[in-house]
């Protein structure tokens, strides 16, 4: 058999055995489908069969083998699953690799974030945004703004930042020559790179905002989160009391169930409900706090999201909000309520398959509805995180103190921070790379220690730079956002100067909704209050 026969003979193999698993896998738990429902599958599966013959002998053009697995990673067994639901999907080899990678939190290479950036000529070149602290990236003296101009001898001209990516990731304790370019530096700048484990923090940020109010951001939920977030509460605690803690979730896409559930093990009671999930194939589960908060020293909690906080990120907040536990700020959050499991097809190849739905502790379904929703609109097309006006169509249900919340559409916030938004001038500058490639240039001749503040002479600098590089402004524009604008140039600075994190510690203590949060402490202390005195009334009423 020809090449290209086997490898399309694998493809449709391959559609096949994953429909199958509607048909067999999942149902290796529940009862045999009847007969009716099999010859209807066999049908199916027929039909599809007969398509793909007529395609492959009379489609005007060959189908090469990357059209063969185009057809089918792309186009059917997604097409299939989205038919379902907007979050049951196919991971082909090269995504599935990907996703394992997210889920472990490391890697091997040698720690930088890059990406593609245009220069002034049109030619788009790959830029270093920043090398992650205490890897070889970061040791070696790499900063963000160089432009990587080859690897090991490979010219980078004409890659994207995948494929420099992959040349820059391989076995530990292997070398890696990495050439750059530095505005400054008379000549390309060589470094001797040794790959070492990369760990990727889904915690990028725990500091204290003021004393004794703890700050954690917290990314995505991966096999080290809940172990990151400990260390963090345990930092906080050896530094004093803890008197109020803001936890971020903003932006949290979510991850893996149980790191979830550790997570608001840390914040809950032993043995309270964090959530349940219930699906028709597997039994429902429950999952409870194994362990619960340890101390004396309850303090207050504010949990800040917006419309891009999903999945498990949406657990831990549905958990602390229907105990009491913390208040939810910020806007609606997205309303990824589905369970997937992920079953592995091939040896490098897996279905991400809907098998439960998520509850909160007082039964809220988390998903919103996506009946006759183009998969488009059901990720862009939304209510930018406000509150439906019609809440009539909710579930309704109540917090352990009493206090009414709504299911079936995200987790709606206690108190709204609206998102600040950002106005015509600002996107260009961030359009520009106008701050990113300020500091390099500014760094090229100055040196700053950690006491800088973007004075007057440092603003009239971003202004001729500004002027040199074409990007046009007015000084009403710069004084209409005059705070945002020395905040991004000192953060853009500072993590080239020491790190990322200390870029990111600039900008959390700038933002307008952390500081809006934190005005939120004295109500999310008083919810103890409220929750005592609903026990006192159940335990007195039942008497």
């Amino acid at each position: 058999m020809a090449p290209r026969s086997r490898r399309a003979l694998f493809s449709v193999t391959l559609f096949l055995g994953t429909c199958a698993v509607f048909g067999t896998l999942v149902n290796q738990k529940v009862a045999a489908q009847s007969a009716t429902d099999e010859s209807t599958l066999r049908d199916s599966l027929r039909s599809f069969t007969s398509v793909y013959s007529l395609v492959e002998q009379n489609y005007a053009d060959k189908l090469d083998s990357d059209k063969t697995d185009k057809a089918i990673y792309d186009g059917a067994i997604p097409g299939m699953l989205h038919t379902l639901d907007p979050h049951s999907n196919f991971y082909d080899p090269k995504a599935f690799a990907q996703m394992r990678e997210d889920q472990h939190g490391k890697y091997y290479g040698v720690g930088m974030q890059i990406r593609p950036q245009p220069d002034k000529n049109g030619t788009t070149k790959i830029v270093v945004l920043n090398p992650f602290e205490d890897t070889p990236s970061y040791k070696a003296g790499i900063r963000p703004g160089d432009v990587i101009v080859s690897i090991d001898g490979k010219s980078t001209t004409g890659m994207d930042s995948t494929a420099v990516a992959s040349l820059l990731k391989g076995p530990k304790g292997t070398h890696v020559s990495v050439t750059m370019e530095r505005e400054g530096a008379p000549k390309p700048l060589v470094f001797d790179l040794v790959r070492d484990e990369i760990p990727r923090y889904s915690v990028d940020l725990a500091f204290q905002l003021k004393p004794g109010v703890g700050y954690i951001h917290v990314t995505n939920f991966m096999e080290t989160t809940s172990r990151e977030v400990g260390d963090a509460l345990d930092k906080f605690q050896a530094a004093g009391e803890l008197k109020g803690l803001v936890l971020d979730l903003r932006g949290n896409p979510g991850g893996l169930l149980n790191e979830a559930v550790n997570m608001s093990d840390k914040f809950l009671q032993k043995g309270q409900i964090v959530v349940s999930q219930r699906g028709r194939a597997f039994p429902d589960q429950v999952y409870r706090a194994a362990h619960g908060e340890q101390g004396s020293n309850k303090y207050p909690i504010v949990v800040l999201v917006n419309r891009n906080t999903a999945s498990a990120a949406e657990i831990v907040s549905g958990a602390l909000q229907d105990h009491d536990r913390a208040l939810i700020v910020g806007e609606t959050t997205f309303g990824k309520g589905l369970v997937q499991t992920v079953f592995q097809i091939t040896e490098n190849t897996g279905l991400a398959l809907t098998t439960y739905h998520y509850y909160t502790p007082s039964g809220r379904l988390i998903q919103r509805n996506y009946d006759h929703v183009s998969l488009y609109d059901y990720y862009y097309v939304r209510d930018a995180g406000k509150e439906p006006k019609d809440k009539s169509n909710l579930e309704v249900k109540l917090t352990d103190a009493g206090r009414t919340v709504y299911g079936g559409g995200g987790i709606s916030p206690d108190e709204k921070i609206d998102n600040v938004k950002s106005n015509q001038f600002q996107d260009s500058l961030l359009q520009h790379y106008a701050f990113f490639d300020f500091s390099k240039h500014y760094l090229a001749t100055h040196t700053v220690q950690k006491d800088f503040a973007v004075d007057d002479t440092v603003l009239q600098e971003f202004k001729a730079f500004l002027k040199n590089n074409n990007i046009t402004y007015t000084d009403n524009d710069i004084a209409g956002v005059s705070d945002w604008v020395k905040e991004s140039i000192k953060s853009d600075i500072f993590t080239s100067q020491f790190g990322q994190l200390e870029g990111l510690k600039v900008r959390a203590q700038w933002d307008p909704q952390i500081a809006k949060a934190i005005t939120f402490l004295p109500q999310a202390e008083a919810l103890e209050e409220h929750l005592k005195l609903a026990q006192k009334t159940t335990t007195t009423a039942s008497r």
